[in-house]
């Protein structure tokens, strides 16, 4: 049936539904799923691909994890090929052999038929709890190699006709640490592919499969000349951008570099990250479906905003993704890449975000406060089970768009969002950790004409036994992220241990061991500015004076605005000189 056949009442029906069906999906998780990672903070993605692997809806995630899905999906139809049956669940997480990002985001795909016709497939990919190796958590340095780094799972079926294969079953659940909560994790993910099924095939049953087919092949043109179009306005040209994470978690204290050059020739851009630094040895590795995902997920950002929820296929076309094979952005088995959504991941959102700033500086963006995490695995007194905890509470807040200031609170670019904080009562229930202070640090915006969200103050006292701690996934120390027009990069983060009084500095991308009555305290650093800091209205620095979010002598060192710190109101001739003005 021809798309011109499609009535745009159908065509909007069936578009927004599968928009729906994937926000449905996510529900189920959220209502049946036990870990506090995927449950509560959203670590999970959901997508619909066609029969062909094309992308059809992505409303749902984290774009290391599905906008690069449908590489899976192409390896999924090729291995099985011929042996793909309704009802069949597939499991995959290997980063090199299925396309995938990290061990730990486990991706079930199952295949929707239609009158014994394949015609779409589903995948949702969340981040266990564990996925065994040498620590859990999977944010561990100096592995060996990737089998160091958990159990490695090549695209196999874990359901058959809708019925689970138990002996894969128990081989994949014995090599993880807590068998019965991935159990449950998988289980709600496998159900929200039943339930894409469902809906699928009721709107099918509603439209036919020739409406629906064509309404599918209507998104992708609209969406297709609505990028092409966006891109056309951007002036012709090469821009530059970089950016570096603290080190790969081998050679300390070495940053590691991603650098893009982006092309923008007609309604096409190309990204080429072939200067970028080779393949290391340290867990901070990037396969290409991550790169890829997160650069086509940077360059979203500066393409109409009313394609945010309905990026399809058509998206996909006019932008080309380069990556030279060896390279920190294009790892080679075995190399180990469990750090890569953080570590090298955000850089490389970060270098696009910097050069795409240059191509288009009228939506200029600011790189959000880096990641600066950590997971913590002891025992739970009060239960007498083991545990692992990771959050992102202590994540800085995004940078400034030109126009606007940054927001306070969202965590980590590679997010965007998607990844939500926890609640103090929640984390308290769940794990044997007391939060003392969790609330925005002052002067910790990168500041520019608009600002950069704040950074946080966050401390916490272990209230278990002794524990380890893995600060993988951590940034920002040394490095910072870009800024634009002139604005100020993200702040540094720092953390240290507190025990029996004593302050010990604590590192990124290393190992600690944790006792009974030890406190963590992190302060990390915000978004960075947009335009320049002495440009800044005057009266929203009093106002980021008066919330506490900045003090009274960086307002006058960074931004050029005399506040009387007794009053703390503006002195405007003492401000005017600062700036230079008459």
């Amino acid at each position: 049936m021809s798309s011109r056949r499609v009535d745009p009442m159908t065509l909007s029906t069936v578009w927004h539904s599968l928009q729906s069906i994937c926000k449905e999906m996510r529900h189920v998780i959220d209502r049946t799923a036990q870990n506090y990672l995927i449950a509560q903070l959203h670590d999970v993605s959901i997508g619909i691909w066609d029969a062909q692997a094309r992308t059809v809806a992505i409303p749902i995630g984290l774009s290391v994890q599905y906008l690069g899905g449908k590489l899976s999906v192409e390896y999924v139809l090729n291995k099985f090929k011929g042996n793909l049956n309704p009802g069949d669940v597939i499991l995959v997480n290997d980063p090199y052999k299925g396309y995938c990002c990290h061990l730990p985001d486990w991706g079930f795909y199952r295949p929707i038929f239609y009158h014994g016709e394949l015609l779409f497939f589903t995948m949702v990919r969340a981040h266990q709890m564990d996925t065994g190796g040498s620590y859990p958590g999977g944010y561990f340095p100096n592995a060996y190699d990737i089998h160091a780094e958990g159990i490695c799972i090549p695209g196999i079926k874990v359901m058959e006709g809708d019925r689970e294969r138990e002996d894969v079953m128990e081989l994949i659940l014995n090599n993880v640490r807590w068998p019965q909560g991935v159990r449950i994790d998988n289980f709600a993910q496998i159900a929200a592919t039943r339930l894409c099924e469902q809906r699928i095939t009721a709107l099918l049953d509603k439209y036919g499969k020739e409406t629906v087919l064509a309404c599918v092949e209507e998104m992708f043109s609209r969406t297709e000349r609505a990028v092409r179009t966006t891109i056309e306005r951007i002036p012709d040209g090469t821009y530059h951008g970089e950016a570096a994470t603290d080190d790969d978690g081998t050679e300390l204290d070495v940053p590691v570099w991603v650098r893009c050059k982006l092309t923008v020739r007609g309604d096409t851009i190309e990204v080429d990250f072939a200067d970028s630094d080779k393949q290391r040895k340290g867990f901070v590795n990037c396969v290409f479906n991550s790169t890829y995902s997160l650069a086509l997920s940077a360059v979203f950002m500066f393409l109409d905003a009313d394609l945010a929820e309905y990026h399809n296929e058509g998206s996909l076309r006019p932008i080309t993704i380069d990556a030279p094979p060896g390279s920190v952005v294009n790892a080679q088995y075995p190399a180990t890449v469990g750090a890569s959504p953080v570590s090298v991941g955000n850089q490389v959102i970060h270098s696009v975000v910097n050069a795409m700033s240059k191509a288009v500086p009228e939506r200029a963006i600011g790189c959000w406060g880096l990641r600066y995490g950590h997971y913590i695995f002891g025992h739970d007194p009060r239960t007498n089970e083991k545990y692992v905890v990771t959050t992102f509470d202590m994540d800085g807040g995004t940078g400034a768009v030109r126009g606007f200031d940054g927001h306070d609170g969202p965590c980590s670019m590679g997010s965007l969002g998607e990844v939500l904080k926890g609640n103090v009562e929640e984390v308290e229930m769940r794990f044997p950790w007391r939060t003392l202070c969790w609330e925005f640090a002052p002067d910790t915006c990168g500041a520019g004409q608009w600002r950069g969200g704040s950074g946080m103050h966050w401390e916490v006292e272990n209230l278990g036994s002794d524990a380890g701690m893995a600060t993988g996934s951590s940034d920002g120390e040394i490095v910072r992220a870009p800024a634009a027009l002139g604005g100020e990069p993200t702040p540094n983060s720092k953390a240290c241990l507190i025990r029996d009084g004593q302050k010990t500095t604590i590192r990124g991308h290393r190992l600690y061991q944790l006792k009974h009555g030890d406190v963590i305290l992190k302060i990390t650093g915000g978004g960075a500015g947009v335009g320049l800091p002495a440009e800044r209205d005057p009266e929203k620095v009093w106002r980021d004076v008066r919330n506490g979010l900045l003090s009274v002598g960086k307002a006058r060192e960074i931004y050029k605005v005399e506040i009387n710190p007794q009053t703390l109101e503006i002195d405007l001739e003492k401000t005017r000189i600062l700036r230079g003005k008459n």
